[in-house]
């Protein structure tokens, strides 16, 4: 009764492991992230490529505070390159490097 018992379980093992066969000549992409590559290509969108490099103008070393695209050491220079009405009307929000606005 063990051979049959060990026969049996071959003949499975050998049905799994031979059962079915998987196509990898396919177009059809094998990752997620693939796929939204080709989904973003096939509707236009740009595929990201690099980085354009450093946003903002002025020191990268000193870029603490942003008001548009120009970089301040402190955030009092930005709050006057900001033009706010008065001084407690400039504010920062974020972080690296924080952008700097007048309150409205």
């Amino acid at each position: 009764m063990s051979l049959l018992r060990v026969v049996a379980v071959g003949a499975v093992l050998y049905a799994v492991a031979c059962g079915g066969s998987q196509k990898t000549d396919s177009d059809e992409p094998t990752t997620a992230a693939e796929k939204q590559r080709r989904e973003a290509k096939a509707s236009g969108e740009s595929d990201g490529g690099k980085w354009g490099g450093w946003r903002y103008q002025g020191d990268r070393n000193d870029c603490f505070y942003v008001v548009g695209r120009r970089c301040f050491k402190s955030e009092k220079s930005a709050c006057n390159a900001a033009k706010c009405k008065t001084p407690a009307a400039c504010k920062s929000t974020g972080g690296g490097p924080a952008t700097v606005a007048c309150a409205k």
